[in-house]
């Protein structure tokens, strides 16, 4: 099964907001990141985790987010996938085709589509 498969809708901003109107954009969407693009390209992605560890410095989502954002390509595998987050410590990918982002897919992802590991995991 390629990530393709079981990627799905990424959030995305534009425009720089504070880390509470972050906030609260995720808490409406349910969501446990925001993926910042500017002219189509990642600049950047904040998690749960960044907003927690900086909430009351009064700061933008900008000074904050992680800059340095692994990305996958469409149409690998989904070990692929469990190895790059494993590898990079990380629990959310967003999903690239022709240097574009198309998708998003999370751990969680991966665990429900646990069956087409466990192929990867015992042959």
């Amino acid at each position: 099964m390629d990530v393709r498969d079981i990627m799905k809708e990424p959030f995305v901003i534009e425009d720089d907001m504070s880390l509470a109107d972050a906030a609260e954009l995720m808490s409406e969407k349910n969501i446990g990141c925001l993926l910042f693009l500017s002219n189509a390209s990642i600049k950047g992605i904040i998690t749960e985790r960044d907003l927690l560890k900086n909430f009351r410095k009064n700061k933008k989502v900008s000074q904050v987010m992680n800059k340095k954002v692994v990305t996958i390509g469409s149409e690998k595998e989904l070990s692929e996938a469990y190895e790059l987050m494993k590898q990079s410590n990380i629990k959310r990918l967003p999903v690239i085709e022709n240097e574009k982002l198309v998708g998003i897919i999370t751990a969680t992802d991966l665990l429900a589509s646990a069956d087409e590991l466990d192929e990867y995991f015992f042959f």
